[in-house]
């Protein structure tokens, strides 16, 4: 469930966007304003006030909110603004880039490929190529930055299109679940091509199915027996599974790591708390609060500051 809280009554998109004009006219930038609209109104409604924004002042929000505000904020404001495929599109492009291939990066394409609708990925793929002239899934296969077998894992999964459906065979499920009892249990290879393929086409609802027969035949959850086999691929293909069928643990995960240690990964706290505050952060918290003893909100609070602190805040809602 989404974390957004939308004001009654809501204000039409024009005043909303007249509101953001005034916020940044003049010397100053009233950034209590922009966190008070912006983190206050979906993402149907953020992209309905851009687009009033941009023909009643003939300029991009997107651009306005660049030149006026800075660091960390500013790309929350930006992450936030952007159009969900757009955003994802983005991000995509600034970890293949890096060139490092470390697990953070591949985090990015797994999310991307994985945490949403097929229909959102398909949206991705077609924005990637319109922004930077080339295919993802392309992009991906030439990358240098992640190393065989994860580079094969990622382009799967980038250039999958998943059933919607709900509906579910069940002997399928049994027969698949032996196939991976296979693959990562008994032989210790979770980069076989039948697992990829599993993993990589069959719907979220399929392939729930087919994990808890898995767990039902050989006494154990699949990520567990994924963890087993010690590599990034392996660590890679278990967040996969997380993002197919319980999105929830995964950004729980994230969220925990940009916190701990001396520093703030500022830039994967703002990817999941933004990115799901529209879908399912409420789960996240609620997972957050089970697995680490503590809140998200207390976290937050006691990592970050200022406005950048009240927009984290404003996406993720109240909080016991």
């Amino acid at each position: 469930m989404a974390t957004i809280a939308v004001p009654t009554p809501l204000p039409s998109p024009a005043a909303d966007a007249e509101s953001l004009r005034n916020a940044m006219q003049g010397w100053g930038t009233d950034e209590k304003a922009l966190v008070e609209i912006l983190g206050r109104r979906t993402a149907a409604q953020r992209a309905e006030i851009r687009r009033v924004y941009a023909s009643v002042y003939k300029e991009s929000l997107l651009t306005r909110l660049d030149s006026e505000l800075s660091s960390h904020f500013q790309k929350a404001m930006i992450l936030l603004t952007t159009d969900p495929a757009e955003r994802d599109a983005k991000l995509v492009r600034a970890a293949l880039e890096k060139k490092r291939g470390d697990d953070k990066d591949a985090w990015v394409l797994i999310e991307a490929s994985c945490a949403s609708t097929p229909d959102h990925l398909i949206a991705v793929r077609r924005v990637y190529r319109s922004l930077f002239g080339c295919s993802l899934e392309e992009d991906v296969a030439a990358s240098s930055a992640f190393q065989q077998p994860l580079r094969t894992l990622l382009v799967s999964l980038v250039r999958s299109y998943r059933c919607a459906e709900e509906a579910v065979d069940a002997d399928l499920a049994r027969l698949e679940a032996a196939t991976l009892a296979e693959a990562i249990w008994r032989k210790k290879q979770p980069h076989g091509s039948e697992v990829l393929r599993i993993v990589s086409t069959r719907s979220k609802s399929q392939l729930a199915a087919t994990f808890q027969c898995y767990k039902e035949e050989h006494g154990s959850d699949i990520e567990q027996d994924i963890d087993n086999c010690s590599s990034q691929f392996a660590r890679m293909l278990k967040i996969a599974v997380w993002c197919l069928t319980s999105p929830e643990k995964h950004f729980a995960e994230v969220i925990r790591y940009s916190i701990l240690g001396l520093g703030t990964d500022e830039d994967a706290l703002t990817r999941a708390i933004v990115s799901r505050a529209d879908i399912d952060l409420k789960h996240i918290k609620e997972e957050y609060k089970v697995r680490f003893k503590t809140t998200v909100t207390k976290d937050v609070v006691g990592d970050c500051s200022g406005y950048y602190l009240d927009i984290l805040l404003a996406l993720v809602g109240s909080e016991d």
